[in-house]
């Protein structure tokens, strides 16, 4: 047996071996527990990394069934917003002693699925997720309710009521604030670029873009409104349609921010002067908005206050579980807010 596979056999027996110590001292040392000096919790630790040991995690969550991990499934890792989420979902976890796993379904939801079941095998305290945008049956997080595991989605949710916590943006107020600002601006003929009608974000946002025409007395062309997947490549496309043609908009909505700056290339690459013949409005204040020539006017979420928010809920739920409340909820529901921030593309 080699050095490197002796180091990998070794437990905590070896330890109290080496040291002269009762293995019973030799755990609570290396579990923080009370009554131990501090002198030989050094010495413990020292001499357990001297040997290789590594703690075996998961027969301790098994002792007591608990792993201070939680699970995060997000779209997609790259995306700005969950980005900036992640970052303040981590931060605040590791602060209350918890570890995070994080995953991305690459907006899959056969992915989605295998990792539900992967994410519960592993024995997630908890587990927060963003859905994919064909995400419309949400049964593979049944597992996760029915045994009282705390469930949050944020962001993506479900549009159905679902026993579980919601942290969602205020998308419906999000798309209705973009498209009042353009019709403020003296706009008539305001074009949506917007995501798969199958997700909340875009059933919301469209119908604020629509609560602002009706407002204003301005007539939906159902011409110029697109459903699409939110990508760089469709939004041209999207663009190319509309200004190729007859119908040609004097504003833009766009779902996402990605868009809103394919759209400013477009009209650059064609002579469109922006804001004077078009003005565009993305949406989620993607640190790329502030870069571009000209800058974008797009809708603020907040993605540090939906973080916090998101942990404030998962630690509130991990404490009903200790005290053995039933953490399983009809749809509790928290809205985080938003803001129309303008830059020179309006």
């Amino acid at each position: 047996m080699s050095k490197k596979e002796k180091h990998q056999d070794n437990t905590i027996l070896d330890i109290a071996l080496a040291l002269k110590l009762s293995p019973a001292t030799i755990s609570r040392a290396l579990n923080n527990g009370a009554y131990v000096k501090a002198e030989t919790r050094k010495r413990v630790t020292d001499m357990a990394e001297k040997l290789g040991y590594r703690r075996n995690i998961m027969a301790s969550s098994l002792r007591n069934n608990k792993t201070n991990t939680i699970g995060l499934m997000v779209p997609r890792i790259s995306m700005f917003f969950h980005a900036a989420a992640i970052t303040t979902i981590q931060n605040e976890l590791y602060k209350h002693g918890y570890n995070l796993i994080i995953c991305q379904s690459n907006d899959s939801l056969a992915i989605e699925k295998e990792l539900a079941s992967t994410m519960f095998s592993s024995r997630v305290d908890a587990l927060i997720v963003a859905c994919t945008l064909q995400t419309e049956d949400f049964s593979h997080f049944d597992v996760f309710v029915n045994n009282n595991i705390p469930l949050i989605f944020y962001d993506r949710v479900p549009t159905h009521p679902y026993n579980a916590t919601i942290i969602k943006g205020d998308d419906f107020r999000g798309g209705y604030l973009a498209t009042k600002h353009l019709l403020e601006l003296g706009c008539k003929k305001v074009a949506h670029i917007s995501g798969p009608i199958s997700s909340n974000l875009y059933i919301d946002r469209l119908a604020g873009y629509k609560k602002a025409c009706a407002q204003y007395n301005i007539e939906i062309d159902e011409e110029l409104i697109f459903h699409q997947e939110l990508t760089h490549d469709n939004a041209r496309k999207a663009m190319e349609i509309m200004f190729e043609g007859d119908n040609k908009p004097d504003a833009i909505f766009t779902a996402n921010d990605t868009s809103a700056i394919a759209a400013i290339e477009y009209a650059r690459e064609h002579n469109i002067a922006v804001p004077e013949d078009l003005k565009i409005v993305g949406y989620s204040n993607d640190s790329r908005t502030e870069i571009v020539r000209p800058s974008v006017t797009t809708i603020e979420q907040f993605p540090n206050l939906v973080g916090t928010k998101v942990v404030e809920e998962l630690l509130k739920k991990l404490r009903e579980k200790a005290d053995n409340i039933d953490t399983a909820v009809e749809t509790d529901i928290t809205t985080t807010p938003v803001q129309l921030v303008r830059r020179m593309s309006t």
